[in-house]
């Protein structure tokens, strides 16, 4: 995460030179330079946030107007794509700052309270992503079986509970920043407390576990389908199950390309923020690509839809019809072998 304050989780990134009693006198007046990633951030993250809205509005439209019969993933993919609209919402002020350096936006707190509401979509499209994940492990894995939690009433409960949870986590830390920290630039690297940065660390080892969970399960998934693939005869069926682990495997894919690189390069960056690494050298170089792997991560809000468009029917009809406006030719009638088979692997 790119921090915001030197006491606050998961946001404390405003450039101050680096004054730990313990360092060298080169360290002393160690200044970290935004450089090129003043230019360079502002260009990627309007085309994120173009693309973003355009394709996460067109989302919440089909699955709040457009969809005849909501399911469990099906909410799930809601919140998901209300978490990548909000977060792309905080993109303007990051391009704001970045081109025209407003300092007001420091003076009045502002870009600690955007950076709360960035990370706040940021996490919770990391959990409605491991939930859809969990949906899909359950049904795949287990379909004959019944879970409370794939009850559209127990998701949408879940789905609420998410926000609470990640809303109040945040809070404290927005508040305690707010009475301590007397920051002169957003969005920036700055030194912060043992107490901050053991918590930023807790939140990467969540992270990691959660990683962890989802290789595990889609590896079992994937067994499945291999089974599956390999138990019929017909040349089709077999086609169509390798399909279906395209399919299951996006979700995995988006989540390790988006949110992996970042939470790794965390572990680093968070160790200088507490003058473990000390060097100004590696500082800059941290502080440098922190924020590319935290660009990488909104590119999220942008690959989302990708999710939509092959595990919801009503989304892909709605592109396709939008882009072709055939129904029929694009999506014939098939029969019952494969639509079974396509049952569990989409909504």
């Amino acid at each position: 995460m790119a921090d915001l304050s030197s006491s606050t989780f998961p946001y404390a990134n405003v450039s101050q030179p680096a004054t730990n009693s313990s360092a060298t006198p080169k360290d002393t007046n160690c200044t970290i330079e935004d450089g090129f990633l003043s230019t360079a951030l502002p260009i990627f993250y309007s085309i994120i946030c173009v693309i973003g809205l355009l394709s996460n509005s067109l989302a919440l439209w089909v699955f709040f107007f457009n969809q005849r019969n909501s399911t469990s993933i099906s909410v799930y993919m809601k919140h998901l794509a209300v978490a990548d609209l909000m977060l792309l919402l905080c993109l303007p002020f990051r391009i704001a700052y970045h081109v025209r350096q407003y300092e007001w936006l420091v003076k009045c707190y502002f870009c600690k309270f955007i950076g709360a509401f960035f990370y706040i979509n940021m996490y919770a499209s990391i959990v409605f992503l491991g939930l859809i994940s969990l949906d899909r492990y359950l049904k795949i894995t287990k379909p004959l079986r019944k879970f409370r939690i794939h009850s559209v009433k127990w998701s949408s409960g879940i789905s609420m509970a998410v926000w609470l949870i990640i809303f109040l986590f945040m809070l404290p830390f927005v508040v305690v920043s707010s009475l301590k920290s007397k920051e002169t630039k957003c969005f920036h690297y700055k030194n912060q407390s043992v107490t901050a940065g053991v918590m930023n660390m807790a939140a990467v080892i969540f992270i990691f576990i959660l990683s962890l969970l989802f290789l595990v399960s889609y590896a079992k998934i994937a067994i499945k389908l291999y089974n599956i693939s390999q138990g019929k005869k017909k040349q089709q069926i077999r086609k169509v199950s390798t399909r279906a682990i395209i399919k299951t495997f996006i979700v995995l894919a988006i989540y390790i390309v988006c949110f992996m690189p970042y939470h790794i390069v965390r572990v680093p960056y968070v160790l200088s923020q507490m003058e473990v690494i000390s060097s100004c050298q590696s500082k800059q170089f941290l502080h440098t690509t922190n924020e590319l792997v935290l660009c990488l991560s909104t590119l999220n809000s942008c690959l989302d839809p990708v999710i939509y468009f092959f595990l919801s029917n009503s989304f892909r009809r709605t592109i396709v019809y939008t882009t072709q406006g055939r129904f029929n030719k694009t999506f014939p009638r098939t029969n019952g072998v494969m639509n079974s088979f396509k049952s569990i692997t989409e909504i």
